[in-house]
Formats: structure tokens, sequence, C-alpha cells
């Protein structure tokens, strides 16, 4: 489980083609304290560590993975907002966050208010209905407070420090970003339909 405030902004070093994709992540993370098989969030996708160094760590991306999230794009030099694994006693200052995408939601309109930065992102039309006005989402592993619902577009606003601390200072028109519901969404839907 995650929080998803971002600790540490990586990058991408080296991809290679296997069976799976191996990416190689520099970080600016004590790797001397991770474990092999350790969970990192990585643009919010809950991947494990396989291989680790000074200053990196490697992870296995499998093609369903590929299939469901942004990280088939992954190239070297690419920058990824990361987050270690929730432990208990831990601050929950986002909101519970799992690691599992369950879509892409794609930019459609930016624009300056102030110094912040408002996003209109489309999600896909099964995903929308979870998606409430002051709800959270994950977008890429950020915890974020939705601010307005049309149809499937939603709107997220982002403030100086976010984008400083995250990827978001980078994200442009078009760009396909993983989405992860809200867990208390997902369950209060699911009691609904039930009657």
């Amino acid at each position: 489980m995650f929080t998803g405030i971002i600790t540490d902004v990586g990058r991408i070093e080296a991809v290679e083609h296997r069976g799976d994709l191996r990416a190689r992540i520099g970080t600016g993370y004590d790797t001397g304290r991770i474990d092999i098989g350790a969970s990192i969030a990585c643009d919010g996708v809950c991947l494990t560590v396989v291989a680790l160094g000074a200053g990196w760590f490697d992870v296995d991306i499998s093609a369903e993975t590929l299939s469901k999230t942004n990280l088939s794009g992954w190239a070297e030099g690419r920058r990824v907002n990361l987050e270690r694994a929730l432990r208990v006693g831990d601050e929950l200052g986002g909101h519970i966050v799992s690691g599992h995408i369950d879509g892409l939601a794609e930019v459609v309109s930016l624009r300056d208010e102030g110094d912040s930065t408002r996003v209109t992102l489309r999600a896909p039309q099964a995903l929308a209905r979870f998606i409430a006005p002051k709800g959270s989402v994950a977008l890429n592993g950020t915890s974020l407070t939705v601010n307005e619902v049309e149809g499937c577009d939603f709107g997220i606003n982002f403030i100086p420090h976010t984008k400083s601390v995250t990827t978001w200072g980078d994200v442009a028109m078009g760009d396909m970003v993983n989405l992860e519901i809200d867990t208390l969404a997902r369950y209060v839907a699911r009691l609904a339909e039930a009657g």
C-alpha cells in the first residue's frame, strides 16, 4: 500500500526487452535500505525490486502491466514519480493507494491560474463514475483532489510545490497518465449496485 505522496523523482537509466521489460531507475533513495522483493510505486504502478546497486534499482514489467499503463512509453532519461511502500506507523498524508492502475487518463486541457496549473483529464467512460468532485484520485502515483467533474472529464489543480517535487511540472497536452481511482469510491459503488 502507498499514500500517493511522492518521495523521490527517479530517472530511467536503461530499458531492456527480455521476456518482460526490465527497467533500471536511478534514485535518491538509500538503496542500502531497500530489499530485493520490495515494492516501489513507479509512476503509480506497484513494481517489485529485482536488483539494485548504489543509486539505482531494477524492476521487471510484464506485458499485462505494459498493456494497462503508460510504462510502455518509458525511455532512457524519462523522469518518474517514486514512492516506497507504506510502513505501519507512517503518516498517511494522501489517501490509500494500491499501486494497481485502473486505466489511462488523457490530458485534454492545461491553463495557468496564478502560480498553479489547472489540468483537465479525460477518464475512460467505465471509470468516470468513480470520480467525484472533492474526491481523491492517484495520477502517475500522486494523490490528488478532484476539483470538478463533467462527464468523463475532471479537473485537477497543481500548486507550485507539487509541480516542483513530482513530474507534474512537465505535464503536456495529450499525455496519457496512470489513473487509480479511490478504493473507497470503488467499494461504495459496488455496495450501491448490490442494493
